[in-house]
């Protein structure tokens, strides 16, 4: 198995090399299409990686790539399942690919909210539409006696 590249993105601007020794293949058989194929052959894959252990990510990035996929991990473990082919070669080149994609979406830094203000149109129809409002709660009171 080689080293998984994942490429340049934000929050990992030289991209990453996942050395191959971090990385664990499990392969299982698959369910679906395949015929008898499907009860002999284990092309169903896991591929799986530490985030908390791994070298490839710095501090900072795995820290980020903890909390963006905390609901996908299983203690610090992040475990990708690939069973959409019939081969498990196929199968081993899907899961190294999805999992490269959710580190690099993983990483992408949060973009700082800019505070806006409201524009002069919106504040306009606000105050209009309070007064309109107001008219039509007032029409419904008692008859004064001014």
């Amino acid at each position: 198995m080689d080293d998984l590249l994942v490429p340049p993105g934000p929050g990992a601007p030289t991209g990453l090399r996942i050395p191959a020794t971090e990385l664990s293949e499990q392969f299982s058989r698959a369910s679906g299409p395949g015929g008898q194929g499907v009860n002999t052959t284990d092309s169903r894959v896991q591929l799986s990686l530490d985030l908390a252990s791994t070298t490839a990510l710095n501090e900072e990035q795995r820290l980020r790539a903890l909390k963006e996929l905390a609901s996908k991990l299983n203690g610090t473990v992040l475990s990708i399942d690939a069973s959409e082919f019939r081969s498990q070669r196929q199968n081993r080149a899907a899961a190294r690919d999805r999992l490269a994609g959710l580190l690099r979406e993983a990483l992408v830094p949060p973009i700082p909210r800019r505070p806006t203000r409201p524009t002069k149109g919106s504040q306009r129809r606000r105050i209009e539409a309070k007064r309109r409002r107001s008219e039509t709660k007032s029409f419904r009171r008692r008859p004064g006696t001014d």
